[in-house]
């Protein structure tokens, strides 16, 4: 059985009084009129599917009996109308038509869909509900490289990951965040020995500026240049292999001063990440031996060339030859499969974890998959349990390659934050010039930190994408600015009427015009667009659902007056209004990305 987030965020789908998506009540309702209509002739097949969908001649259409029909040879149209004749959806609709060669039109009763607004407008979790399994689930995301600067490489690993972990937890799940830093390995004992020449405050002073990559590269120049350096930078490296004290306390002292200016770089995004979710390289280390050995156990380990390895079944090179997957060189050093075996015999024994998420590059997808199948092989990662790849493609600049700066380096992701933030500012006072600089500032950060969150989610995360900052920053269309501005004007709305938002919240809401029931319908799928996002962990699924609510939205308010709507009209629409600003502010909230009250 697979490990993933239950549909409906674990609702059962036989009780769809839990449930607020009109189109997944139908789906509850009807899935046992299927099999019943289905009876012995179904027998020994998956159940029939009622296969739901949304419809531009009604509300929604069941398009299940063609299908169904073909499988037991009776007449679709005689079926659908067996559907329809059954009752089951008394109260929900309001009218059911038999159409084409046996598609179900469906119409939903207003009093249906106006009982079920109530429902999550009373509800602080607006209709989602939490799931009935708690998973344990690690997120293995962002991982920078101690005395590297983040660029904009870590983008989208850190935005995807920090998603995935909101959503998850909302549901209810534990969730481990573990920030997989590059903490260890060979470069280290060239950079603590530049740390030793510079001298710990001068190189602390330098570094707690965010200049890790000048650290960097003056150390590499250092290295390639001196032989005594690389003789003194391969000495360090024993020591501190061999866990010398006083190595171990410089080592320390520079993974510091890298994690300061990791904390600098996640608050300024906004992210979750804590020095507590640290989980570099070196808590793993002293855990390879005991993995290899334990592969050893196995008798999966082969000798080739020299190395030690296993041939995970399935797995080629360009000339169709059995792939080997490394664990110990010709030298006898371990290599990333063994660190990553570790890891994973960590994750599942001393975590207990239910699934591991790792939001990791595409171009590491076959190693990965290696891994896990060899732990798959070695009986470590035995279903229920997973680990599942969420790979993401690239930022690409202008000319669509990987994007670089001016210089042809990579872009540091702080200084990327800084112009959006400026960007922003400077777009909120030319839209907005009355706003005082002080509200403005602030703005200017939730605008534009979250319009490069958006840009980088809204993307399938697979594919690549194009880094446009006049398209990313846009008032209009797919943007995070228009999603926040959406909520920004419910906001002024309840100000020009000087209501108190919460005020509104029993009111009854009466849907009466067309996109009064198109946004309700829209407001009430929230927990399948979130159920839908988690199946295949792809956030841009949940970002096009916030964009058709707001689109939704500005369809409303441009068709139905509100305050100068007469009484009830007036109240049931600010009560509809409300329940907007706050299924978009809570669906941003998922996604990282703050809702402003004004811009």
């Amino acid at each position: 059985m697979r490990v993933i987030v239950p549909r409906f965020g674990g609702v059962d789908r036989a009780d769809w009084r839990g449930m607020s998506d009109p189109l997944a009540t139908l789906s509850a309702l009807l899935s046992p009129v299927f099999t019943e209509l289905a009876g012995d002739r179904a027998e020994g097949g998956a159940a029939p599917d009622p296969t739901v969908r949304p419809s531009d001649r009604a509300d929604a259409q069941i398009n299940g009996a063609l299908p169904l029909a073909k499988r037991i040879g009776t007449n679709p149209r005689e079926l659908a109308q067996a559907v329809v004749d059954s009752g089951v959806l008394a109260g929900v609709a309001s009218e059911l038509e038999v159409a084409g060669p046996g598609f179900v039109n469906v119409t939903f009763a207003s009093s249906f869909l106006e009982a079920q607004l109530a429902a999550i407008a009373a509800d602080d979790r607006l209709g989602v509900p939490e799931a009935p399994q708690r998973l344990n689930v690690v997120v293995d995301y962002s991982a920078p490289n101690v005395a590297k600067e983040m660029h904009v490489g870590h983008l989208r690993s850190t935005v995807i990951g920090d998603a995935l972990v909101r959503m998850l937890s909302f549901l209810g799940h534990h969730v481990i965040r573990e920030n997989h830093i590059g903490d260890w390995g060979r470069p280290f004992g060239m950079l603590i020995e530049h740390l030793l020449d510079l001298g710990e405050d001068i190189a602390a002073e330098g570094l707690s500026q965010g200049d890790l990559d000048g650290f960097y590269k003056a150390a590499n120049a250092k290295f390639t240049e001196s032989e005594e350096f690389q003789e003194r930078a391969r000495d360090r490296v024993v020591l501190l292999q061999n866990g010398d004290e006083e190595t171990l306390v410089l080592w320390r002292r520079l993974v510091e001063m890298s994690n300061s200016y990791f904390d600098r770089v996640y608050r300024k995004l906004g992210v979750l990440l804590t020095d507590e979710d640290l989980a570099g390289e070196s808590r793993y280390q002293p855990l390879m031996e005991g993995a290899y050995e334990r592969l050893e156990g196995t008798e999966l380990l082969v000798e080739d060339d020299g190395a030690m390895v296993v041939f995970p079944p399935g797995f080629t090179n360009r000339d169709g030859d059995p792939l080997p997957l490394i664990f110990r060189s010709r030298t006898g050093a371990f290599m990333y499969a063994t660190s990553d075996l570790a890891c994973v015999i960590d994750r599942a024994e001393r975590l207990d974890a239910d699934l591991m998420l790792y939001v990791v590059g595409s171009p590491q997808a076959q190693h990965l998959q290696m891994v896990f199948e060899v732990c798959k092989m070695a009986g470590w990662l035995v279903e229920p349990r997973q680990a599942i790849h969420v790979a993401f493609g690239n930022v690409l600049g202008d000319d669509r390659k990987m994007m670089r700066s001016r210089a042809g380096e990579s872009v540091k992701l702080i200084e990327l934050l800084d112009e959006a933030i400026e960007r922003a500012g400077d777009a909120i006072a030319e839209k907005n010039p009355e706003i005082d600089a002080q509200d403005r500032e602030a703005v200017a950060a939730m605008v534009g930190i979250g319009a490069v969150k958006y840009s980088d989610l809204s993307t399938d995360r697979i594919k690549d994408y194009v880094f446009d900052w006049d398209r990313m920053l846009a008032f209009e269309g797919n943007t995070g600015p228009y999603l926040q501005y959406a909520h920004a004007r419910i906001c002024s709305i309840f100000r020009r009427a000087g209501t108190d938002r919460a005020s509104v919240r029993a009111t009854a809401i009466e849907l009466a015009a067309p996109q009064e029931r198109a946004l309700a319908m829209r407001l009430l799928a929230l927990p399948t667009a979130l159920d839908v996002t988690l199946e295949s962990y792809s956030p841009h699924k949940l970002c096009t659902y916030v964009y058709d609510l707001a689109v939704d939205f500005s369809a409303f308010y441009e068709n139905c007056p509100v305050l100068k709507a007469d009484e009830p009209t007036r109240s049931s629409r600010l009560a509809l209004a409300d329940l907007t600003a706050r299924v978009l502010a809570q669906a941003l909230d998922l996604l990282g990305i703050e809702a402003p009250e004004q811009m």
